[in-house]
């Protein structure tokens, strides 16, 4: 089980591990939406040479008028990962504190960087007061759901940066679920946004995490700080013609945070009878408990639905939405391995 406890979406690893569950699998181990946005993607012309600049800034203008701030504001990244190594590798911060439990790649990208990493699982109050240079804070939270109103965060940074020029960095990959939680709009309307960074990811929400495109947010001198870094095209024209259109349908983002809030009520109703409690979690997934956690990832492993086992709380296990002609299959195996 080892093997899936750090990130979930391990297929290949499922299928050598159990060979003869039945085909095809269900992977119910990231919060990805099952349904993803129907984007067109780039003409092959549009594939044969380099991205323009300008199309690039497109992208970030669309992604910065969706997220609700100014464009200068938004750098495009080949994904989330891709922007939390670069904030661990440019940031001129020689300690992180990540509050945990959270997404495992905060902690190994600063360590990579040749930080030192302190894991805080005090309050939010307490995890100000130790002595790090950059806060770095999941919201909602990876994997337990957990949110923190943008005033707190306001506070928080506010505290950060009184005491010690500090960095507050905000993960919001699953933000899109629940946009008021974001704190996009504390850039213009405070003066701790210059040290305010915020990460954004298409993947999750969008269902596309093969284009492979996050963004990060934040102050305009920041950015192009970060650009320089980077290099240019830093993102392919797939992401692009992706970006650009998924970020504009707003009609279909609202829709969508509708039917996985029914999506996610309906996979309640299945687990709970089949044993498990819910601890928390977001419209895209949830994170449950049960004695027997272990013994139940081996048994729908078996049947061919993968879930998300946790190293650090062995009694924990997360699961996705299933897709619309998945859902009885997965109620079948989840009574089947109650027993």
């Amino acid at each position: 089980m080892d093997a899936f406890a750090t990130h979930g979406g391990r297929l290949s690893q499922a299928r050598a591990q159990f060979p003869s569950a039945p085909a095809p699998w269900i992977d119910l181990s990231t919060g990805i939406n099952p349904l993803p946005y129907p984007a067109a993607f780039a003409t092959a012309a549009e594939r044969a040479r380099l991205p323009n600049p300008e199309e690039t800034a497109a992208l970030e203008a669309t992604a910065a008028c969706a997220f609700g701030i100014a464009a200068a504001s938004v750098l495009a990244t080949p994904g989330g990962e891709a922007a939390i190594r670069l904030l661990a590798e440019t940031l001129p911060a020689r300690t992180a504190g990540v509050i945990e439990p959270a997404y495992s790649s905060h902690r190994r990208a600063w360590r990579d960087a040749g930080k030192r990493v302190t894991p805080i699982t005090e309050t939010l109050s307490d995890a100000v007061a130790q002595s790090v240079d950059a806060l770095i804070l999941v919201n909602p939270n990876n994997p337990d759901g957990r949110s923190t109103p943008p005033a707190e965060l306001v506070d928080i940074a506010c505290r950060v940066i009184a005491r010690r020029e500090g960095w507050l960095i905000v993960d919001e990959a699953f933000v899109e679920c629940a946009p008021q939680r974001s704190v996009a709009t504390l850039f213009s309307e405070h003066w701790s946004a210059e040290r305010l960074v915020a990460i954004r990811s298409l993947g999750k929400f969008y269902g596309l995490p093969g284009v492979r495109l996050g963004f990060i947010t934040a102050h305009p001198r920041l950015i192009a700080q970060l650009r320089r870094r980077q290099g240019a095209w830093p993102v392919s024209a797939d992401a692009i013609a992706a970006g650009i259109e998924a970020y504009a349908d707003r009609a279909w983002a609202d829709a969508v945070r509708f039917r996985l809030e029914a999506d996610a009520a309906r996979l309640d109703a299945l687990l709970r009878p089949a044993g498990f409690q819910i601890i928390g979690g977001t419209s895209l997934f949830r994170l449950t408990a049960a004695e027997n956690a272990v013994r139940r990832f081996t048994c729908l492993a078996q049947t061919g639905i993968l879930t998300r086992p946790f190293d650090y709380a062995p009694t924990w296990l997360r699961f996705g939405l299933p897709a619309p002609d998945q859902w009885r299959r997965v109620e079948a195996a989840l009574m089947e391995t109650a027993q």
